[in-house]
């Protein structure tokens, strides 16, 4: 049986201004469809004969919005194993391993990042059900793509000599060496030889093989990654790792801690579909195109535009005269670049996070386990917020030093308790909260509850908060 091990640590920051640390790209319908890439990671892998219920490795702050997609398309999990910070790929699969190897099991494992989008579900499928015998025979299997251009934001795995072809297209060959990012010459080269693949950075192989040679090649991973698990503690439906031996962990991806030391590495060739998604060019190659070669997603009005990738999340975008384009609208940031510069959007969210700018981490609609919030306006010494609490939900048992709040409810009905006092608001009511006084809001009804926050105060940073009850064990 084959246990999936989806990685949704990301934060896919070349996707800005749409993809930020705290909703990132995996989490977001970004092919225009209904289901955000995550979704459609956990219905493909659900197609894969015998196959169980998948492990999920996510960041701390993605944890509700990752278990609710799940409950949205009605599948299960093993486990949502919550890193405490990003240590990288090896890490997290070591977690993962740990977990699946309880009980004395040893399943087979298929690691899969959350944020890659596959095209021909079927012929992965049928890759990765012939594939099973060569991971249970021993081999740590890597899925590598077949090339279609001289592409120099991949990593590349070069073949050796062939040791299986049954039932898997293009076969399966010893691993002969990882290459780094090359430039366009030796990336040309590598395509032209036929002996190269991408590194996807999907991986197969039987639990007890890959902890056996991490305990050789990378025994202090191994060691903080074991003493992490054992002392996690068990938070709703999560599993919360120790945070200080997990982080005693170097960050490190599992291809430099083990698969290029391992004589047991196998390479087999995927021609899918595949791509990473993790830049706008790479979105703007993958998606349909119109009769200039533009994508236009949302309200757009363009003349003599060719070869552009424009999307409006809002406001009406015209463009008039531009080729080779991106240009990005949300609520609160705007992007514009030229395609060929699109592996630089990080540049910019590294400056934002510099200079301490909330656009960098935060959209203005941010989603909590119990509803979202928008921000509408702020200025010195106020911001103003809508709030959407789902019907039977309620937020923490707070207090806030720096700031009072002022609600008025448009939509719904508000149970609220101040101080000492509970009681009920009705559209078109408010009350005052001032700064110091316990408070808490929830929505008793069916329908979900809207309501018009204003703060005001010295500081309004969404740190300054103090939980004293909270039902998601956020306190």
């Amino acid at each position: 049986m084959i246990i999936p091990v989806i990685l949704s640590g990301g934060i896919g920051s070349r996707l800005w201004p749409l993809s930020r640390e705290h909703l990132p790209k995996q989490l977001m319908p970004l092919m225009g469809g209904t289901y955000s890439l995550f979704q459609e990671t956990l219905i493909r892998l659900s197609a894969i004969a015998q196959v169980l219920p998948p492990i999920i490795v996510c960041n701390e702050s993605h944890r509700f919005m990752a278990a609710a997609q799940m409950q949205d398309i009605q599948l299960a999990h093993t486990e949502i194993i919550l890193e405490p910070v990003g240590r990288n790929t090896c890490p997290a699969i070591a977690v993962a391993a740990l977990a699946a190897s309880k009980d004395e099991a040893d399943p087979t494992l298929l690691v899969v990042p959350a944020d890659h989008l596959i095209q021909n579900g079927a012929l992965f499928a049928s890759i990765v059900s012939a594939a099973e015998p060569l991971a249970d025979s021993g081999n740590i299997i890597t899925f590598g793509i077949v090339p279609d251009r001289p592409e120099t934001g991949f990593g590349y795995i070069r073949r050796s000599g062939v040791i299986d072809s049954n039932g898997l297209p293009d076969g399966a060959y010893r691993v002969s060496e990882f290459c780094e990012k090359p430039e366009h010459e030796r990336a040309l080269a590598y395509v032209e030889s036929k002996e190269y693949f991408w590194n996807s950075g999907m991986f197969m192989f039987r639990a007890s093989e890959f902890l056996r040679e991490l305990k050789q090649y990378s025994p202090e991973i191994l060691k903080a990654c074991s003493e992490s698990y054992k002392k996690a503690r068990r938070d709703l439906d999560f599993t919360r790792l120790d945070e200080n031996t997990f982080t005693s962990n170097p960050s490190i991806s599992i291809d430099y801690a083990l698969m290029e030391k391992t004589p047991n590495a196998v390479v087999i060739p995927m021609d899918v579909g595949w791509s990473d998604v993790g830049s706008w060019l790479s979105l703007h190659e993958v998606c349909r195109k119109d009769n200039d070669h533009n994508v236009l997603t949302g309200d757009i009005v363009t003349e003599d535009v060719q070869n552009c990738y424009i999307r409006s999340e809002n406001r009406l975008v015209a463009a008039l005269g531009i080729k080779d384009q991106i240009i990005i609208e949300t609520k609160d940031a705007i992007l514009v670049s030229s395609l060929d510069r699109s592996q630089d959007v990080k540049t910019i969210v590294n400056k934002l996070k510099k200079n301490q700018r909330e656009e960098a981490l935060f959209h203005a609609q941010t989603y909590r386990p119990w509803g979202s919030y928008e921000n509408i306006d702020f200025g010195d010494r106020f911001k103003v917020k809508r709030i959407t609490v789902n019907p039977g939900a309620c937020l923490s048992l707070q207090m806030h030093y720096h700031r009072a709040e002022h609600w008025v409810v448009v939509r719904g009905t508000a149970k609220i308790t101040k101080g000492d006092e509970v009681f009920l608001l009705n559209e078109d009511q408010s009350t005052y909260i001032p700064y110091g006084t316990n408070h808490r809001l929830e929505n008793p009804g069916k329908i979900p509850l809207e309501l018009i926050e204003v703060q005001s105060g010295s500081y309004l940073g969404e740190d300054d908060i103090f939980r004293f009850e909270d039902n998601y064990g956020r306190c």
